[in-house]
């Protein structure tokens, strides 16, 4: 007897499609609405749901909802049935994090960690930091879909380069022997494409987006309804070495004038010798050094305020500032909106925003990767 492989198959489309449905469902999602809205026989749907309860995919949300008789049963999907890692690397610290299938943050760690002085090293080192953070927080292996690391680097279009990462002092050096250390699935992407990924994936309206990523290397990602636009070879969103003053600061690209140069959180330890945290700790509060510290941020917003125009310029889209120096934001955006609108002739800053997610954006962004691939996969291979 032969294998109907093609039967197999659908079945296992009309299982994914079925996932896929209660995944993005916004309201309420009933048996009865995805028999409705997916065009398929209740049997249909009943089969597959059992089958996705059983893998421990799919459950009842526990909301009922009158359909002008009985009562219908809602459904969710189980947001910790699989688990996505992500690490950030920089050069002072590891930030690693665990994710639920909605993107939802189960873990995070930050690990202080010594500049690496041969690249080979950071291998073992990412290994070694995952499975203690595995351990710590007690994240079930046996759900872990992969680990994503995120570097501040530019890579070749077959990802098996680093072209440049200056604040790593890395160039032309193979990602050979990164993850071969690390038992699980593993991905390597650029940290301000990962944090873009992120950004989009939390935003869901498919809009064009131009995101800038304030880490300690500025950088950035775009994305076209939705969709990363990479170029040709793999550079576009290289937004930190736009030059936003002719013959100005050194960056650590080589160049003078990088809105990285100006904008980088890096720039506020170089100068104070402090955190991010006790600088704007002592903004706020007026306390020492206030007056040079205003006046350090105000030339940060003002060169910020540039590049984001010059962003905009180019691309004519919403612009979403993320990282880890957007957590701070939030107070001074009205003043920076009004600097980006003295420097643009045809718009105000209505295309301006704060990252929905600032937080471990880039961590959380690489580990949807695997959240991404988990979806996309035959529903049959859960």
């Amino acid at each position: 007897m032969q294998y109907d492989r093609s039967g197999t198959d659908r079945r296992q489309r009309t299982r994914n499609t079925i996932y896929r449905h209660i995944y993005n469902a916004r309201g309420f999602c009933s048996r009865q609405s995805l028999a409705r809205e997916l065009d398929l026989s209740l049997p249909t749907v009943y089969q597959n749901l059992s089958e996705l309860m059983a893998a421990g995919l799919v459950q009842d949300s526990g909301e009922q909802q009158y359909t002008g008789g009985r009562k219908a049963s809602g459904l969710s999907i189980v947001p910790d049935a699989r688990i996505a890692a992500g690490i950030s690397v920089s050069e002072h610290h590891l930030r690693l994090v665990a994710a639920d299938l909605m993107l939802n943050e189960i873990a995070y760690q930050k690990v202080e960690n010594t500049p690496i002085v041969r690249f080979a090293d950071m291998g073992g080192l990412l290994s070694d930091a995952l499975e203690r953070f595995l351990d710590q927080f007690c994240i079930d292996r046996d759900r872990l879909l992969g680990v994503g690391i995120a570097l501040p680097a530019v890579m070749s279009p077959d990802s098996r380069f680093i072209t440049a990462a200056p604040t790593l002092n890395l160039k032309d050096t193979s990602l050979e022997g990164l993850t071969s250390s690390i038992p699980y699935p593993a991905y390597v992407e650029n940290d301000a494409t990962s944090g873009g990924h992120a950004e989009s994936f939390t935003r869901k309206d498919n809009r064009n987006m131009a995101y800038l990523s304030l880490e300690n290397g500025v950088g950035g990602a775009i994305l076209l309804g939705g969709m990363p636009y990479v170029g040709d070879n793999r550079r576009s969103g290289e937004f930190g070495h736009i030059c936003v003053e002719p013959g100005g600061l050194r960056c650590t690209c080589g160049a003078q004038g990088c809105l990285e140069a100006y904008c980088s959180p890096r720039r506020i330890r170089k100068t104070f010798g402090v955190s991010l945290e006790e600088f704007f700790s002592r903004m706020e509060q007026h306390g020492a050094g206030y007056a040079e510290y205003e006046n350090l941020w105000d030339n940060m917003l003002r060169h910020l305020a540039i590049g984001i125009n010059n962003i905009h310029m180019a691309l004519d889209c919403d612009v979403v500032l993320g990282g880890t120096l957007s957590e701070f934001l939030p107070p001074y955006l009205p003043r920076l909106k009004e600097y980006v609108a003295e420097t643009n002739s045809f718009t105000d800053a209505g295309f301006l925003y704060l990252s929905t997610l600032r937080r471990h954006t880039v961590p959380l962004g690489v580990a949807l990767h695997f959240i991404v691939e988990f979806l996309e996969r035959p529903a049959g291979s859960f």
